[in-house]
């Protein structure tokens, strides 16, 4: 199995403060387990671009971003969007770099250079909706991947699977009434950032659920929800918005999922894009703050998008 590893340097420069939780050293623990699981030398990592404004224009108005540039444009210290959400002097160059991850790992898995990819990037994206940043997210690096695969690649039809224990507000938004897009998720409820749950458009599938759910209730909702409608579907590409804070470690959810249950999803996964798009699969890191845990459920992750039995 072809599967390829996208990060870069730049979205390790990109932080909100000392002790904030969505921090550099995510990437650093990822690193950690790869090499430890001995993954490091299965995994192509190919170049990283930075996304550019045509590419960025595909989920995200004019206006916004160049709001974005204005915010972003700090020689030190930072740039405050909301009480959690700052810029830094890189955070627009870490955010261009991470939806350019997206991109890249699009047209490379739609040209058969790679059967699957995992971008290891931040900031995380799913939060920023069309004309807004927010919970530490700045670019919709799902959203701009997906438009991309539509708008410019010619796909038909795309599914997006968001496992975060926070509802993807910022996705929903963007690819909300789409045809062409089946979003499916699952999400903590009541929950930040308290959305997904009042009328959602007819291409959402967005399953809340309570705290302290656990991993055979998901796999419930996976296997009799979310699969029969992706099959029916039979999307031609799945991105994923792969976050891992409803790991039970992770203090930023309440959610009670382990690594095993990652592997199930990301197999379930697998093995629905073998059926209906020839295994094509792009997923990019959203959430997950333990460290230890985050590491441990990205090598899950990526052992079954290898073909590595978890």
């Amino acid at each position: 199995m072809r599967t390829g590893y996208y990060t870069h340097p730049d979205c390790g420069r990109h932080e909100m403060g000392h002790d904030h939780p969505e921090c550099p050293e995510r990437l650093a623990a990822i690193e950690d387990r790869l090499i430890s699981a001995g993954l490091d030398w299965v995994l192509q990592r190919p170049d990283v671009p930075l996304a550019d404004e045509h590419q960025l224009e595909l989920a995200h108005s004019a206006l916004y971003l160049a709001e974005l540039r204005e915010r972003g444009a700090v020689d030190e210290g930072y740039s405050w969007i909301d009480p959690d959400t700052l810029m830094n002097p890189h955070t627009l160059r870490a955010a261009l770099r991470s939806a350019g991850a997206a991109v890249a790992a699009t047209d490379a898995v739609l040209d058969g250079v790679l059967d699957n990819a995992f971008c290891a990037v931040r900031p995380p994206g799913h939060h920023a909706t069309r004309e807004r940043a927010m919970g530490f997210c700045f670019i919709n690096n799902v959203a701009v991947a997906v438009r991309h695969a539509l708008d410019r690649r010619g796909l038909e039809r795309v599914a997006v699977v968001d496992f975060d224990v926070h509802h993807g507000n910022g996705t929903e938004d963007i690819l909300a009434g789409d045809p062409r897009v089946l979003m499916t998720s699952f999400f903590q409820h009541p929950f930040y950032p308290f959305s997904g749950t009042e009328h959602p458009a007819s291409n959402m599938l967005n399953v809340p659920l309570p705290a302290y759910t656990g991993g055979a209730q998901v796999r419930e909702v996976v296997a009799h929800q979310w699969l029969p409608r992706l099959r029916a579907f039979a999307p031609q590409m799945l991105f994923i918005s792969a976050g891992f804070d409803a790991h039970r470690e992770d203090d930023m959810g309440q959610m009670g999922l382990v690594e095993a249950d990652y592997a199930w999803i990301t197999r379930a996964l697998h093995d629905l894009a073998a059926e209906t798009c020839g295994g094509r699969i792009v997923s990019c890191l959203e959430g997950g703050y333990n460290l230890s845990a985050l590491g441990r459920s990205v090598v899950a992750h990526l052992k079954v998008l290898a073909g590595i039995d978890p």
